[in-house]
């Protein structure tokens, strides 16, 4: 009995380390689907890894769900994705793309008043 609880144990780990690695190899497939300008196979992508409540890439998953958005000039959803990333993982290069989301904004805002 007990013996089979300690294999059931290892078992759950593996299959735990392996949906790690479907996680982090979905965030690679998505960069390269927004690579090659494939934005809505991508989100549909990205939407399914944020929406996976154990994924520990989720950080990594909004941070390129936001630069999907940026990338298809949806301000505020980029900025709102780029924030979740940051709240999950202040060390997130999110922080940096938030920041300049806001000062390219900034300047278009400023930019329209004076035409």
């Amino acid at each position: 009995e007990q013996r089979r609880m300690s294999d059931r144990y290892i078992h759950d780990r593996q299959l735990k380390c392996i949906e790690k690695m479907i996680s982090a190899d979905d965030i690679e497939k998505a960069k390269v689907l927004l690579a090659e300008d494939k934005l809505e196979e991508a989100m549909s992508l990205l939407d399914k890894l944020v929406a996976d409540k154990d994924n520990e890439l989720k950080d990594e998953a909004y941070y390129v769900r936001g630069n999907a958005f940026r990338r298809g000039n949806h301000w505020k959803e980029a900025i709102n994705n780029y924030t979740r990333a940051i709240e999950l993982n202040p060390q997130s290069p999110a922080a940096a793309m938030k920041a300049s989301c806001i000062e390219i904004l900034d300047f278009f805002n400023k930019d329209m008043f004076n035409h």
